[in-house]
């Protein structure tokens, strides 16, 4: 058997370590990275989540939600730079929990990623439909109606033939009707091709998510500056409305509630640290690519939302299409509608990319330590990814996407997310106590202060999101006990690396 030996990236790999021929290509650079994390954040935040998020919770002030949430995250952020500088391979925190908090905890998070990025991959693909569908029509070419949506829907959405206004929690579960249509043909469609082009390679993926980064950027930055001159103070006065006697329902208690519906939007700079077995130097790259393109996303979210409640009152941004909607509600903007549309379907096809490739090597990880069956972990002898784990990451979102409405899906991913970071941050200051002289290339500033900010904030959004929220967490998490006590607790490896100390010369 293999002694242990250091690889490329500083981590050592023991005697279980990945066997050259099944190793993920390093192709990725910090740009690569960057764009890959704006990839994943720029999307169904602002052309979808904003819109609901001002019309249904906090009004304009839904720009505050913005702050805070991003707030949450560059404490989360910084803690997992410091992570993914000294275990720079697949698997995000998911890998970053079994270094620090053992087999089951790893476990845990891992399921809950699963959640997280499959259900996200398939809300955007639903949302990117809907654009999709409006783009098509504005060039006169009609979807057949019984291929442009779920044929599921819930009892809380208008559209719904079975619609109550009052079903809530349990109720809204269980309340299912159907909507006449066979399948979502657009949202299977995108998610075949985002599969197909994850197979041929990560550095063709990285390739083709840098053009749909910068196109859809282009249109960001232009409804930017083309809207603020033309900003309506009267849409926005009050600034937050006041609560109409519901907590949640508008005045803080309502941008509070936003921050936790729109943190879904910030999962991006995961999908960076995702990606570090296949960055080029892991240790500097990583960090750069996380908090870089978790500044520049804050500040565009934040400018966004001020331009759409600045054009258009929020009461009517509660559409599949709030930006569009905004710009073609003064003739000023008006010619910027197509523009919108096109950006849009780049920008929301961009995220289902990351998403998935978030997904797969996730998957990819678990495979490698034992954690569910092998073939998730293998490596196509061409292309050098994760072929079988992408494809059956494929199939799923594809499910979903084709079958379920946005409204189920994105009520599945925030708190699956928030969680992750929670114990990302408490597993920091845990490896800072048992691996005090741990070589960090990345150290999270000031980390007694950050990382316990990190566990405040993103634990209070999770008490802020609605209760069936937590039921369906719930759900899914018993699901993946029984799986870990069946399979994963009897095929579980040994890590396959070790975290170096610094030598004691240099403490």
């Amino acid at each position: 058997m293999a002694g242990p030996h250091m690889d490329q990236t500083g981590v050592l790999e023991g005697p279980e370590g990945p066997e050259p021929e099944n190793e993920l290509k390093r192709a990725l650079g910090p740009l690569h990275l960057i764009a890959l994390g704006i990839g994943a954040i720029i999307g169904a935040g602002i052309f979808v989540i904003t819109g609901h998020a001002a019309a249904s919770y906090a009004g304009p002030g839904v720009v505050i939600s913005f702050a805070i949430a991003g707030t949450g995250c560059l404490f989360a952020g910084l803690c997992y730079a410091e992570y993914a500088a000294m275990i720079p391979v697949a698997g995000s925190a998911y890998t970053y929990t079994f270094a620090t908090l053992g087999r089951f905890m790893a476990w845990f998070i891992g399921w809950n990623l699963v959640l997280e990025y499959l259900a996200a991959a398939s809300t955007v693909a639903v949302g990117w439909a809907g654009y999709f569908n409006d783009l098509m029509r504005y060039l006169g070419v009609t979807i057949p109606a019984k291929f442009a949506s779920a044929p599921l829907c819930v009892a809380t959405d208008v559209h719904c033939p079975i619609y109550n206004a009052h079903a809530t929690g349990i109720d809204a579960i269980h309340h299912l009707g159907t909507t006449g249509t066979f399948f979502n043909l657009p949202a299977v469609a995108l998610i075949a091709l985002v599969t197909m082009v994850l197979i041929v390679g990560v550095h063709l993926s990285a390739n083709f998510n840098n053009a749909m980064v910068a196109i859809k950027l282009c249109i960001v930055v232009l409804v930017i500056a083309a809207g603020l001159p033309h900003v309506v103070a009267a849409n926005q006065t009050p600034f937050i409305p006041a609560n109409t006697g519901t907590w949640g329902n508008f005045g803080w208690s309502g941008v509070l509630r936003a921050t936790g519906v729109i943190f879904f939007a910030y999962i991006g700079f995961d999908a960076v640290s995702v990606a570090a077995q296949e960055a080029r130097r892991p240790q500097r790259d990583v960090p750069i690519g996380i908090l870089g393109s978790l500044l520049i996303c804050t500040v565009l979210y934040m400018l966004m939302s001020y331009v759409l409640t600045g054009l258009a009152s929020y009461t009517t941004l509660n559409v599949a299409h709030p930006v569009s909607m905004a710009t073609s509600s003064i003739p000023e903007t008006r010619w910027l509608s197509p523009f919108v549309n096109v950006g849009a379907v780049v920008g929301l096809a961009s995220v289902v990319l990351v998403l998935i490739l978030g997904q797969s090597r996730i998957f990819y990880a678990m495979g490698k330590d034992g954690m569910i069956p092998g073939l998730f972990c293998s490596v196509h002898p061409r292309f050098r990814t994760p072929w079988k784990g992408t494809v059956i990451t494929g199939v799923f979102a594809a499910i979903l996407a084709g079958a379920l409405p946005l409204d189920i899906l994105g009520e599945l991913v925030s708190i699956g997310t928030l969680l992750a970071f929670v114990i990302v941050c408490f597993g920091v200051m845990v490896l800072r106590i048992r691996r005090p002289r741990a070589i960090r290339p990345f150290r999270t500033p000031i980390v007694w202060v950050v990382a316990p900010l990190g566990i405040i904030m993103c634990g209070a959004m999770m008490s802020w999101l609605p209760a069936d929220t937590w039921l369906r967490l719930l759900a899914w998490t018993v699901i993946g006990i029984i799986i870990f006590a069946v399979y994963g607790m009897h095929h579980a490896k040994a890590p396959r690396w070790a975290i170096l100390d610094a030598p004691a010369a240099a403490e």
